[in-house]
Protein backbone atom coordinates (compact mmCIF):
# COMPACT_ATOMS: atom_id res chain seq x y z
CA UNK A 1 0.00 0.00 0.00
CA UNK A 2 3.14 2.36 0.53
CA UNK A 3 4.01 2.13 -2.81
CA UNK A 4 0.21 3.14 -4.30
CA UNK A 5 0.03 6.17 -1.64
CA UNK A 6 3.09 7.24 -2.75
CA UNK A 7 2.00 7.53 -6.40
CA UNK A 8 -0.85 9.26 -5.66
CA UNK A 9 1.62 11.82 -3.75
CA UNK A 10 3.25 12.25 -6.96
CA UNK A 11 0.61 12.28 -8.85
CA UNK A 12 -1.14 15.28 -6.76
CA UNK A 13 2.36 16.44 -7.53
CA UNK A 14 2.80 16.03 -11.71
CA UNK A 15 2.53 18.88 -13.87
CA UNK A 16 1.43 18.43 -17.35
CA UNK A 17 -1.06 15.46 -18.77
CA UNK A 18 2.23 13.65 -20.56
CA UNK A 19 4.11 13.35 -17.32
CA UNK A 20 0.99 12.45 -15.47
CA UNK A 21 0.68 9.74 -18.09
CA UNK A 22 3.96 8.47 -18.13
CA UNK A 23 4.20 8.07 -14.71
CA UNK A 24 1.02 5.74 -14.50
CA UNK A 25 2.24 3.53 -16.81
CA UNK A 26 5.46 3.09 -15.53
CA UNK A 27 3.85 2.32 -12.18
CA UNK A 28 1.09 -0.22 -13.35
CA UNK A 29 3.68 -1.39 -14.92
CA UNK A 30 5.99 -2.35 -12.33
CA UNK A 31 3.24 -4.17 -10.25
CA UNK A 32 2.27 -6.81 -9.19
CA UNK A 33 -1.04 -7.82 -11.31
CA UNK A 34 -3.28 -7.87 -8.22
CA UNK A 35 -2.04 -4.62 -6.81
CA UNK A 36 -1.98 -3.09 -10.75
CA UNK A 37 -5.52 -4.61 -10.55
CA UNK A 38 -7.21 -2.83 -7.61
CA UNK A 39 -4.90 0.37 -8.12
CA UNK A 40 -6.98 0.79 -11.40
CA UNK A 41 -10.34 0.18 -9.39
CA UNK A 42 -9.21 3.37 -7.12
CA UNK A 43 -7.89 5.22 -10.14
CA UNK A 44 -10.84 4.83 -12.19
CA UNK A 45 -13.44 6.22 -9.48
CA UNK A 46 -14.58 2.92 -8.37
CA UNK A 47 -13.88 2.45 -4.86
CA UNK A 48 -17.37 4.23 -3.79
CA UNK A 49 -18.25 1.59 -1.15
CA UNK A 50 -18.10 2.94 2.29
CA UNK A 51 -16.75 0.71 4.43
CA UNK A 52 -17.01 3.51 7.82
CA UNK A 53 -18.52 6.31 7.46
CA UNK A 54 -16.60 9.41 7.73
CA UNK A 55 -18.44 10.19 10.84
CA UNK A 56 -17.48 7.78 12.84
CA UNK A 57 -13.69 8.34 12.00
CA UNK A 58 -13.88 11.45 13.13
CA UNK A 59 -15.03 10.23 16.28
CA UNK A 60 -12.83 7.84 16.45
CA UNK A 61 -9.97 10.53 16.06
CA UNK A 62 -11.55 13.01 18.60
CA UNK A 63 -11.95 10.01 21.12
CA UNK A 64 -7.97 9.46 21.23
CA UNK A 65 -6.77 12.93 20.73
CA UNK A 66 -8.82 14.74 23.00
CA UNK A 67 -9.81 17.92 20.86
CA UNK A 68 -13.19 19.77 21.55
CA UNK A 69 -15.57 19.09 18.57
CA UNK A 70 -15.22 22.74 17.59
CA UNK A 71 -11.59 22.75 16.85
CA UNK A 72 -12.04 19.67 14.77
CA UNK A 73 -15.16 21.29 13.10
CA UNK A 74 -12.89 24.49 12.42
CA UNK A 75 -9.93 22.44 10.97
CA UNK A 76 -12.32 20.94 8.28
CA UNK A 77 -13.69 24.08 7.65
CA UNK A 78 -10.55 25.05 6.54
CA UNK A 79 -9.52 21.48 4.74
CA UNK A 80 -13.02 20.66 3.38
CA UNK A 81 -12.21 17.05 3.85
CA UNK A 82 -12.95 14.88 7.00
CA UNK A 83 -10.00 12.44 5.76
CA UNK A 84 -7.71 14.61 5.33
CA UNK A 85 -8.77 16.67 8.53
CA UNK A 86 -7.97 13.35 10.31
CA UNK A 87 -4.62 12.60 8.47
CA UNK A 88 -3.53 16.10 9.96
CA UNK A 89 -4.40 16.29 12.96
CA UNK A 90 -3.77 12.79 13.94
CA UNK A 91 0.22 12.82 13.11
CA UNK A 92 0.26 16.28 14.71
CA UNK A 93 -1.51 15.93 18.13
CA UNK A 94 -2.84 12.25 18.91
CA UNK A 95 0.96 10.60 18.63
CA UNK A 96 2.47 13.82 19.28
CA UNK A 97 6.13 12.60 21.07
CA UNK A 98 5.62 8.38 19.59
CA UNK A 99 8.14 6.35 18.91
CA UNK A 100 8.01 5.78 14.93
CA UNK A 101 6.86 2.45 13.90
CA UNK A 102 9.17 -0.23 13.85
CA UNK A 103 7.19 -2.61 11.17
CA UNK A 104 4.60 -0.27 9.25
CA UNK A 105 1.31 -2.48 7.94
CA UNK A 106 2.00 -0.10 4.85
CA UNK A 107 4.50 -2.41 3.50
CA UNK A 108 2.12 -4.94 3.39
CA UNK A 109 0.12 -5.02 -0.69
CA UNK A 110 -2.57 -2.99 -1.85
CA UNK A 111 -4.78 -6.06 -2.40
CA UNK A 112 -4.37 -7.37 0.79
CA UNK A 113 -5.25 -4.20 2.63
CA UNK A 114 -8.47 -4.31 0.13
CA UNK A 115 -9.49 -7.24 0.24
CA UNK A 116 -8.16 -8.58 4.04
CA UNK A 117 -7.47 -5.26 6.25
CA UNK A 118 -9.58 -2.80 5.34
CA UNK A 119 -12.71 -5.07 5.45
CA UNK A 120 -11.58 -6.88 8.20
CA UNK A 121 -11.57 -3.31 10.18
CA UNK A 122 -15.35 -2.56 8.82
CA UNK A 123 -16.35 -6.07 10.23
CA UNK A 124 -15.38 -4.89 13.68
CA UNK A 125 -17.90 -3.15 16.25
CA UNK A 126 -17.54 -0.51 19.03
CA UNK A 127 -14.72 0.37 20.59
CA UNK A 128 -12.76 -3.06 18.92
CA UNK A 129 -13.21 -1.16 15.64
CA UNK A 130 -11.52 1.88 17.11
CA UNK A 131 -8.82 0.37 18.65
CA UNK A 132 -8.13 -1.28 15.06
CA UNK A 133 -8.08 2.47 13.37
CA UNK A 134 -6.08 3.88 15.75
CA UNK A 135 -3.27 0.91 15.92
CA UNK A 136 -2.96 1.23 11.81
CA UNK A 137 -3.21 5.12 12.07
CA UNK A 138 -0.20 5.13 14.50
CA UNK A 139 1.89 3.16 12.39
CA UNK A 140 1.03 4.89 9.17
CA UNK A 141 2.96 8.35 7.58
CA UNK A 142 0.66 11.10 6.05
CA UNK A 143 0.01 10.34 2.47
CA UNK A 144 -0.49 6.62 4.09
CA UNK A 145 -2.98 7.65 6.24
CA UNK A 146 -4.96 10.13 3.91
CA UNK A 147 -5.41 7.00 1.66
CA UNK A 148 -6.49 4.44 3.81
CA UNK A 149 -9.05 6.92 4.91
CA UNK A 150 -10.63 7.77 2.31
CA UNK A 151 -10.43 3.68 1.29
CA UNK A 152 -12.69 3.30 4.33
CA UNK A 153 -15.00 6.20 3.34
CA UNK A 154 -15.72 5.57 0.49
CA UNK A 155 -14.29 8.82 -0.98
CA UNK A 156 -11.57 8.11 -3.07
CA UNK A 157 -11.12 10.46 -5.61
CA UNK A 158 -8.52 12.16 -7.28
CA UNK A 159 -7.75 14.31 -10.03
CA UNK A 160 -6.58 11.98 -12.54
CA UNK A 161 -9.50 11.63 -15.21
CA UNK A 162 -10.06 8.45 -16.84
CA UNK A 163 -8.40 9.06 -20.26
CA UNK A 164 -5.24 9.69 -18.86
CA UNK A 165 -6.01 6.06 -17.06
CA UNK A 166 -7.16 4.72 -20.74
CA UNK A 167 -4.03 6.46 -22.10
CA UNK A 168 -1.51 4.85 -20.06
CA UNK A 169 -3.35 1.13 -20.32
CA UNK A 170 -2.80 1.54 -24.22
CA UNK A 171 0.76 2.46 -23.92
CA UNK A 172 1.50 -0.77 -21.32
CA UNK A 173 -0.85 -3.18 -23.49
CA UNK A 174 0.09 -1.50 -26.89
CA UNK A 175 -4.26 -1.91 -27.58
CA UNK A 176 -6.49 0.84 -28.82
CA UNK A 177 -7.85 3.27 -26.07
CA UNK A 178 -11.39 2.35 -27.70
CA UNK A 179 -11.19 -1.15 -27.46
CA UNK A 180 -9.91 -0.62 -23.80
CA UNK A 181 -12.65 2.07 -22.47
CA UNK A 182 -15.37 -1.24 -24.55
CA UNK A 183 -13.94 -3.78 -21.92
CA UNK A 184 -14.11 -1.12 -18.78
CA UNK A 185 -17.64 -0.30 -19.94
CA UNK A 186 -19.45 -1.59 -17.28
CA UNK A 187 -17.64 -2.14 -14.09
CA UNK A 188 -14.30 -3.58 -13.79
CA UNK A 189 -13.58 -6.10 -11.33
CA UNK A 190 -10.17 -5.94 -9.44
CA UNK A 191 -8.25 -9.50 -9.68
CA UNK A 192 -5.17 -10.44 -11.41
CA UNK A 193 -7.60 -12.75 -13.92
CA UNK A 194 -8.88 -9.29 -15.18
CA UNK A 195 -5.92 -7.27 -15.20
CA UNK A 196 -4.75 -9.52 -17.39
CA UNK A 197 -7.78 -9.83 -19.88
CA UNK A 198 -8.04 -6.30 -19.77
CA UNK A 199 -4.61 -5.61 -21.56
CA UNK A 200 -4.68 -8.70 -23.61
CA UNK A 201 -5.02 -8.64 -27.15
CA UNK A 202 -7.86 -8.13 -28.77
CA UNK A 203 -11.03 -11.09 -29.41
CA UNK A 204 -13.20 -11.40 -32.66
CA UNK A 205 -15.91 -12.19 -30.28
CA UNK A 206 -16.04 -9.37 -28.04
CA UNK A 207 -18.62 -7.33 -28.91
CA UNK A 208 -20.69 -10.00 -28.13
CA UNK A 209 -20.37 -8.89 -24.47
CA UNK A 210 -23.00 -7.53 -22.22
CA UNK A 211 -20.87 -4.20 -22.10
CA UNK A 212 -22.40 -1.24 -23.82
CA UNK A 213 -19.87 0.67 -26.13
CA UNK A 214 -18.26 3.77 -25.08
CA UNK A 215 -20.66 6.94 -25.73
CA UNK A 216 -19.67 9.00 -28.60
CA UNK A 217 -20.08 12.76 -27.61
CA UNK A 218 -21.18 16.07 -28.54
CA UNK A 219 -19.41 19.62 -28.53
CA UNK A 220 -21.00 22.59 -28.16
CA UNK A 221 -21.73 24.31 -31.53
CA UNK A 222 -19.82 28.18 -31.48
CA UNK A 223 -21.18 30.13 -34.24
CA UNK A 224 -19.41 32.45 -35.99
CA UNK A 225 -18.85 36.05 -35.74
CA UNK A 226 -20.48 36.94 -38.85
CA UNK A 227 -23.92 35.86 -39.32
CA UNK A 228 -23.62 35.31 -42.89
CA UNK A 229 -20.80 32.34 -42.32
CA UNK A 230 -22.16 28.85 -41.97
CA UNK A 231 -22.08 27.66 -39.00
CA UNK A 232 -20.48 24.19 -39.92
CA UNK A 233 -18.74 23.46 -43.32
CA UNK A 234 -20.46 22.27 -46.23
CA UNK A 235 -24.31 22.20 -46.82
CA UNK A 236 -27.00 21.81 -44.34
CA UNK A 237 -27.46 18.49 -46.16
CA UNK A 238 -24.41 17.06 -45.18
CA UNK A 239 -25.17 17.14 -41.85
CA UNK A 240 -28.07 14.91 -40.07
CA UNK A 241 -30.16 17.75 -37.62
CA UNK A 242 -32.29 16.34 -34.85
CA UNK A 243 -33.62 17.21 -31.75
CA UNK A 244 -31.56 18.04 -28.56
CA UNK A 245 -33.67 15.50 -26.32
CA UNK A 246 -33.90 16.11 -22.61
CA UNK A 247 -33.35 12.42 -21.40
CA UNK A 248 -30.84 10.52 -20.19
CA UNK A 249 -28.38 8.87 -22.87
CA UNK A 250 -28.63 5.08 -23.00
CA UNK A 251 -27.72 1.78 -24.98
CA UNK A 252 -30.41 -0.36 -25.32
CA UNK A 253 -28.48 -4.18 -25.96
CA UNK A 254 -29.49 -7.71 -26.94
CA UNK A 255 -27.22 -10.21 -27.18
CA UNK A 256 -26.80 -13.53 -25.60
CA UNK A 257 -30.73 -13.93 -24.83
CA UNK A 258 -30.22 -10.78 -22.46
CA UNK A 259 -31.85 -7.50 -22.55
CA UNK A 260 -29.29 -4.79 -21.12
CA UNK A 261 -30.24 -0.91 -20.92
CA UNK A 262 -27.07 0.70 -19.63
CA UNK A 263 -26.88 4.56 -19.08
CA UNK A 264 -23.89 6.83 -19.99
CA UNK A 265 -22.84 6.63 -16.66
CA UNK A 266 -22.12 3.13 -16.79
CA UNK A 267 -25.09 2.28 -14.74
CA UNK A 268 -27.48 -0.76 -15.75
CA UNK A 269 -30.48 0.06 -15.27
CA UNK A 270 -33.26 -2.43 -16.05
CA UNK A 271 -34.80 -2.77 -12.59
CA UNK A 272 -36.35 1.10 -13.06
CA UNK A 273 -37.40 0.82 -16.93
CA UNK A 274 -38.96 -2.76 -17.13
CA UNK A 275 -41.43 -1.87 -20.42
CA UNK A 276 -37.86 -0.90 -21.98
CA UNK A 277 -36.23 -4.37 -21.05
CA UNK A 278 -39.17 -5.61 -22.38
CA UNK A 279 -38.37 -4.04 -25.55
CA UNK A 280 -35.43 -5.14 -25.77
CA UNK A 281 -36.62 -8.92 -25.74
CA UNK A 282 -38.59 -8.27 -28.72
CA UNK A 283 -35.50 -6.93 -30.49
CA UNK A 284 -33.24 -9.47 -32.93
CA UNK A 285 -30.61 -11.05 -31.57
CA UNK A 286 -27.03 -8.83 -31.52
CA UNK A 287 -28.36 -5.57 -31.27
CA UNK A 288 -27.19 -2.65 -29.91
CA UNK A 289 -29.26 1.04 -30.30
CA UNK A 290 -28.13 4.28 -29.14
CA UNK A 291 -30.78 6.55 -27.66
CA UNK A 292 -32.53 8.70 -25.15
CA UNK A 293 -34.65 7.17 -22.04
CA UNK A 294 -37.48 10.16 -21.81
CA UNK A 295 -40.75 9.76 -20.27
CA UNK A 296 -43.50 10.37 -22.84
CA UNK A 297 -47.25 9.59 -22.06
CA UNK A 298 -49.21 7.72 -24.97
CA UNK A 299 -51.18 10.46 -27.51
CA UNK A 300 -49.28 13.56 -26.11
CA UNK A 301 -47.25 15.07 -28.65
CA UNK A 302 -44.35 16.38 -26.49
CA UNK A 303 -42.77 14.28 -23.78
CA UNK A 304 -42.97 15.03 -20.10
CA UNK A 305 -40.73 17.51 -18.47
CA UNK A 306 -37.13 15.85 -16.90
CA UNK A 307 -38.64 16.39 -13.95
CA UNK A 308 -41.55 13.22 -14.89
CA UNK A 309 -38.36 11.16 -15.38
CA UNK A 310 -36.75 11.71 -11.97
CA UNK A 311 -39.30 10.00 -10.19
CA UNK A 312 -38.00 6.71 -12.47
CA UNK A 313 -34.48 7.07 -12.04
CA UNK A 314 -32.75 4.63 -9.12
CA UNK A 315 -36.66 2.80 -8.68
CA UNK A 316 -35.89 -0.57 -8.13
CA UNK A 317 -39.25 -2.18 -8.87
CA UNK A 318 -41.35 0.42 -9.79
CA UNK A 319 -45.36 -0.10 -9.14
CA UNK A 320 -47.99 0.21 -11.47
CA UNK A 321 -49.29 3.61 -11.09
CA UNK A 322 -45.99 4.93 -11.16
CA UNK A 323 -45.44 3.11 -14.87
CA UNK A 324 -48.53 4.16 -15.78
CA UNK A 325 -48.27 7.80 -14.81
CA UNK A 326 -44.37 8.49 -16.32
CA UNK A 327 -44.40 5.84 -19.18
CA UNK A 328 -41.07 5.54 -20.62
CA UNK A 329 -40.07 4.98 -24.12
CA UNK A 330 -36.03 5.00 -25.65
CA UNK A 331 -36.07 7.44 -28.30
CA UNK A 332 -33.55 5.76 -30.74
CA UNK A 333 -30.80 7.72 -33.20
CA UNK A 334 -28.06 5.47 -34.19
CA UNK A 335 -27.67 1.77 -34.40
CA UNK A 336 -24.15 0.20 -33.21
CA UNK A 337 -24.40 -3.26 -33.81
CA UNK A 338 -26.91 -5.01 -35.96
CA UNK A 339 -27.04 -9.09 -35.76
CA UNK A 340 -23.86 -9.19 -34.07
CA UNK A 341 -21.58 -6.65 -36.58
CA UNK A 342 -20.15 -3.87 -35.12
CA UNK A 343 -21.64 -0.95 -37.30
CA UNK A 344 -19.29 2.24 -35.42
CA UNK A 345 -17.06 2.38 -38.55
CA UNK A 346 -19.70 3.36 -41.15
CA UNK A 347 -21.02 6.33 -41.65
CA UNK A 348 -24.45 7.73 -39.84
CA UNK A 349 -25.86 7.72 -42.84
CA UNK A 350 -25.89 4.47 -43.42
CA UNK A 351 -26.38 3.44 -39.99
CA UNK A 352 -29.34 5.72 -39.64
CA UNK A 353 -30.70 3.95 -42.70
CA UNK A 354 -30.21 0.39 -41.16
CA UNK A 355 -32.14 1.81 -37.75
CA UNK A 356 -35.04 3.00 -40.18
CA UNK A 357 -35.53 -0.82 -41.67
CA UNK A 358 -35.01 -1.99 -38.22
CA UNK A 359 -38.58 -0.09 -37.12
CA UNK A 360 -40.08 -0.83 -40.23
CA UNK A 361 -39.71 -4.76 -39.81
CA UNK A 362 -40.85 -4.59 -36.48
CA UNK A 363 -44.73 -5.50 -35.90
CA UNK A 364 -45.64 -3.25 -33.24
CA UNK A 365 -44.35 -0.28 -35.45
CA UNK A 366 -45.96 -1.08 -38.35
CA UNK A 367 -49.38 0.71 -37.07
CA UNK A 368 -48.20 3.44 -35.15
CA UNK A 369 -44.71 4.05 -35.35
CA UNK A 370 -44.86 7.21 -32.85
CA UNK A 371 -46.24 4.82 -30.46
CA UNK A 372 -45.26 2.44 -28.09
CA UNK A 373 -41.78 2.43 -26.04
CA UNK A 374 -39.48 2.75 -28.97
CA UNK A 375 -38.99 5.69 -30.92
CA UNK A 376 -36.62 7.17 -33.56
CA UNK A 377 -35.64 10.87 -33.17
CA UNK A 378 -37.20 12.25 -36.39
CA UNK A 379 -34.54 13.81 -38.92
CA UNK A 380 -35.55 18.10 -39.33
CA UNK A 381 -34.97 19.15 -42.52
CA UNK A 382 -33.37 22.64 -43.42
CA UNK A 383 -33.45 24.67 -46.92
CA UNK A 384 -30.43 26.26 -46.10
CA UNK A 385 -28.18 27.38 -42.79
CA UNK A 386 -30.47 30.62 -42.82
CA UNK A 387 -33.17 28.74 -41.40
CA UNK A 388 -30.93 27.12 -38.48
CA UNK A 389 -32.16 29.86 -35.94
CA UNK A 390 -35.44 29.71 -36.42
CA UNK A 391 -35.34 25.94 -36.20
CA UNK A 392 -33.60 26.07 -32.93
CA UNK A 393 -36.22 28.29 -31.72
CA UNK A 394 -38.87 25.96 -31.62
CA UNK A 395 -37.32 23.23 -29.76
CA UNK A 396 -39.02 24.54 -26.41
CA UNK A 397 -42.57 23.87 -27.99
CA UNK A 398 -41.53 20.29 -28.98
CA UNK A 399 -40.20 19.53 -25.31
CA UNK A 400 -36.28 19.42 -26.58
CA UNK A 401 -33.20 21.32 -25.12
CA UNK A 402 -32.17 22.51 -28.58
CA UNK A 403 -30.30 21.41 -31.72
CA UNK A 404 -27.92 18.03 -31.96
CA UNK A 405 -26.05 18.21 -35.74
CA UNK A 406 -24.43 15.23 -36.99
CA UNK A 407 -21.95 15.07 -39.83
CA UNK A 408 -23.82 12.71 -42.26
CA UNK A 409 -20.30 10.71 -43.05
CA UNK A 410 -19.41 10.64 -39.34
CA UNK A 411 -18.19 7.13 -37.98
CA UNK A 412 -19.30 6.41 -34.31
CA UNK A 413 -15.87 7.34 -32.00
CA UNK A 414 -15.49 7.17 -28.27
CA UNK A 415 -15.81 10.57 -26.19
CA UNK A 416 -15.88 14.24 -27.24
CA UNK A 417 -14.04 14.63 -30.67
CA UNK A 418 -14.56 17.68 -32.04
CA UNK A 419 -15.75 18.02 -35.68
CA UNK A 420 -18.43 15.71 -36.00
CA UNK A 421 -21.24 16.20 -33.75
CA UNK A 422 -22.13 19.43 -31.95
CA UNK A 423 -24.77 20.47 -29.61
CA UNK A 424 -26.98 23.52 -30.27
CA UNK A 425 -28.79 24.31 -26.90
CA UNK A 426 -31.13 27.06 -26.40
CA UNK A 427 -30.49 30.28 -24.59
CA UNK A 428 -30.99 29.47 -20.74
CA UNK A 429 -33.83 31.08 -19.06
CA UNK A 430 -32.46 34.12 -16.77
CA UNK A 431 -33.95 36.25 -13.76
CA UNK A 432 -32.46 38.16 -11.38
CA UNK A 433 -32.26 37.35 -7.77
CA UNK A 434 -30.94 38.35 -4.54
CA UNK A 435 -28.78 36.42 -2.27
CA UNK A 436 -30.07 35.24 0.71
CA UNK A 437 -27.68 32.50 2.57
CA UNK A 438 -24.09 31.71 1.81
CA UNK A 439 -22.24 28.37 2.87
CA UNK A 440 -18.89 27.16 2.89
CA UNK A 441 -18.24 24.93 0.14
CA UNK A 442 -15.29 21.67 -0.13
CA UNK A 443 -12.16 20.84 -1.18
CA UNK A 444 -9.82 23.57 -2.09
CA UNK A 445 -12.77 25.94 -1.54
CA UNK A 446 -13.64 24.91 1.71
CA UNK A 447 -12.58 28.13 3.64
CA UNK A 448 -14.74 30.17 1.30
CA UNK A 449 -18.10 30.54 0.92
CA UNK A 450 -19.31 29.76 -2.46
CA UNK A 451 -23.02 27.69 -2.03
CA UNK A 452 -25.60 30.22 -2.12
CA UNK A 453 -29.39 30.34 -2.03
CA UNK A 454 -31.19 33.33 -3.54
CA UNK A 455 -34.61 34.54 -3.69
CA UNK A 456 -37.17 36.43 -5.48
CA UNK A 457 -40.23 38.56 -4.23
CA UNK A 458 -43.44 37.47 -3.57
CA UNK A 459 -46.39 39.46 -2.33
CA UNK A 460 -48.00 36.48 -0.87
CA UNK A 461 -50.70 37.87 1.85
CA UNK A 462 -50.03 41.49 0.52
CA UNK A 463 -46.28 42.23 2.20
CA UNK A 464 -43.40 42.15 -0.09
CA UNK A 465 -41.05 39.72 0.69
CA UNK A 466 -38.42 37.49 -0.43
CA UNK A 467 -39.00 34.01 -1.49
CA UNK A 468 -36.10 31.32 -1.45
CA UNK A 469 -35.73 30.73 -5.07
CA UNK A 470 -32.78 28.54 -5.94
CA UNK A 471 -29.35 27.36 -4.84
CA UNK A 472 -26.16 27.54 -7.22
CA UNK A 473 -22.72 27.45 -6.75
CA UNK A 474 -21.15 27.70 -10.14
CA UNK A 475 -20.55 30.71 -12.53
CA UNK A 476 -18.27 33.26 -10.60
CA UNK A 477 -14.56 33.53 -10.94
CA UNK A 478 -12.17 33.10 -8.41
CA UNK A 479 -11.41 37.10 -7.65
CA UNK A 480 -15.35 37.08 -7.26
CA UNK A 481 -15.92 34.33 -5.13
CA UNK A 482 -13.35 36.02 -2.91
CA UNK A 483 -14.88 39.33 -3.09
CA UNK A 484 -18.76 37.87 -2.10
CA UNK A 485 -17.08 35.94 0.23
CA UNK A 486 -15.24 38.74 1.98
CA UNK A 487 -18.94 40.80 1.81
CA UNK A 488 -20.70 37.68 3.18
CA UNK A 489 -18.45 37.50 6.40
CA UNK A 490 -18.61 41.19 7.06
CA UNK A 491 -22.46 41.22 6.54
CA UNK A 492 -23.78 38.23 7.98
CA UNK A 493 -27.46 38.85 9.75
CA UNK A 494 -27.86 35.07 11.70
CA UNK A 495 -25.90 31.70 11.56
CA UNK A 496 -27.57 28.30 11.01
CA UNK A 497 -25.15 25.81 11.49
CA UNK A 498 -22.83 26.05 8.44
CA UNK A 499 -25.34 28.39 6.81
CA UNK A 500 -25.29 32.39 7.15
CA UNK A 501 -28.20 34.43 6.61
CA UNK A 502 -26.89 37.67 4.84
CA UNK A 503 -28.26 41.11 3.94
CA UNK A 504 -30.70 40.85 1.06
CA UNK A 505 -28.62 43.47 -0.96
CA UNK A 506 -26.47 41.46 -3.75
CA UNK A 507 -28.48 40.91 -6.70
CA UNK A 508 -27.16 38.14 -9.48
CA UNK A 509 -28.32 37.32 -12.91
CA UNK A 510 -28.69 33.20 -12.89
CA UNK A 511 -29.10 31.17 -15.77
CA UNK A 512 -31.26 27.50 -15.63
CA UNK A 513 -32.80 25.75 -18.43
CA UNK A 514 -36.24 25.41 -17.06
CA UNK A 515 -38.99 25.19 -14.12
CA UNK A 516 -41.67 22.73 -13.16
CA UNK A 517 -43.76 22.68 -10.43
CA UNK A 518 -43.13 21.55 -7.14
CA UNK A 519 -44.87 20.92 -3.53
CA UNK A 520 -41.79 20.25 -1.94
CA UNK A 521 -40.00 23.91 -2.81
CA UNK A 522 -41.07 26.51 -0.27
CA UNK A 523 -41.73 29.34 -3.84
CA UNK A 524 -43.40 25.83 -5.38
CA UNK A 525 -41.09 25.86 -8.38
CA UNK A 526 -38.23 23.28 -8.49
CA UNK A 527 -35.09 25.10 -10.92
CA UNK A 528 -33.18 22.36 -13.65
CA UNK A 529 -29.87 23.32 -13.13
CA UNK A 530 -29.39 26.68 -12.28
CA UNK A 531 -25.82 28.67 -12.19
CA UNK A 532 -24.68 32.08 -11.87
CA UNK A 533 -24.33 34.11 -14.94
CA UNK A 534 -23.32 37.62 -13.47
CA UNK A 535 -23.23 39.71 -10.28
CA UNK A 536 -25.30 42.70 -11.35
CA UNK A 537 -23.81 45.21 -8.83
CA UNK A 538 -25.27 47.68 -10.95
CA UNK A 539 -28.66 46.95 -9.73
CA UNK A 540 -30.12 47.57 -6.34
CA UNK A 541 -31.90 44.33 -4.59
CA UNK A 542 -35.18 46.24 -4.98
CA UNK A 543 -35.12 45.56 -8.71
CA UNK A 544 -34.91 42.09 -8.69
CA UNK A 545 -37.21 39.54 -10.30
CA UNK A 546 -40.61 38.59 -8.73
CA UNK A 547 -42.03 34.95 -8.17
CA UNK A 548 -45.00 36.21 -10.56
CA UNK A 549 -41.67 36.25 -13.27
CA UNK A 550 -40.30 32.67 -12.52
CA UNK A 551 -44.56 31.27 -12.56
CA UNK A 552 -44.71 32.58 -16.09
CA UNK A 553 -41.87 30.47 -17.31
CA UNK A 554 -43.16 27.17 -15.95
CA UNK A 555 -43.47 24.44 -18.10
CA UNK A 556 -47.35 24.36 -20.13
CA UNK A 557 -47.69 20.82 -18.10
CA UNK A 558 -47.22 20.06 -14.54
CA UNK A 559 -46.04 16.60 -12.87
CA UNK A 560 -48.69 14.43 -12.65
CA UNK A 561 -50.26 15.03 -8.94
CA UNK A 562 -49.73 19.12 -9.12
CA UNK A 563 -52.88 20.78 -9.70
CA UNK A 564 -52.75 22.15 -13.20
CA UNK A 565 -52.42 26.23 -13.43
CA UNK A 566 -50.67 28.19 -10.33
CA UNK A 567 -48.84 26.04 -8.11
CA UNK A 568 -49.28 25.24 -4.61
CA UNK A 569 -48.89 28.19 -2.53
CA UNK A 570 -45.39 28.81 -0.82
CA UNK A 571 -44.80 27.21 2.36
Amino acid sequence: MRRFAALIDQLDHTGGTAAKVALLQRWLAAEPAADAAWALHCLLGKQRRRLITARRLRQICLEQAGLPEWLFDDCYAQVGDTAETIALLWRQVALQGAAPAQHSPAEAPLHGWMEEVLPGVAGLEGEAQAEAVRALWSRLDGMELLVMNKLLSGGFRIGVAQGLVLRALAGLSGQEESLLAHRLMGGFTPTPAAWAALLAAEQGDEARSSRPYPFFLASPLELPADPGTAPLAGGVHDWLIEWKWDGIRGQLIRRGGASLLWSRGQELINPAFPELIALADTLPEGTVLDGEVIVWPAGEPRPAPFAALQRRLGRRAPGPKLLAECPAVFLAYDLLEQGGQDLRPQPLRQRRAALEALQRQRPAAADAPEAGPLRLSPPLALAGWEELEALRQQARAVGAEGLMLKAAASPYLAGRRRGHWWKHKLEPYRLDAVLLYAQAGSGRRANLFTDYTFGLWDRAGGERRLVSFAKAYSGLNDREITALDRWIRSHTTERFGPVRAVEPEQVFELAFEGLQASRRHKSGIAVRFPRISRWRQDKPAGEADTLAAALALLEPRPLSGTPSGHPPAAG
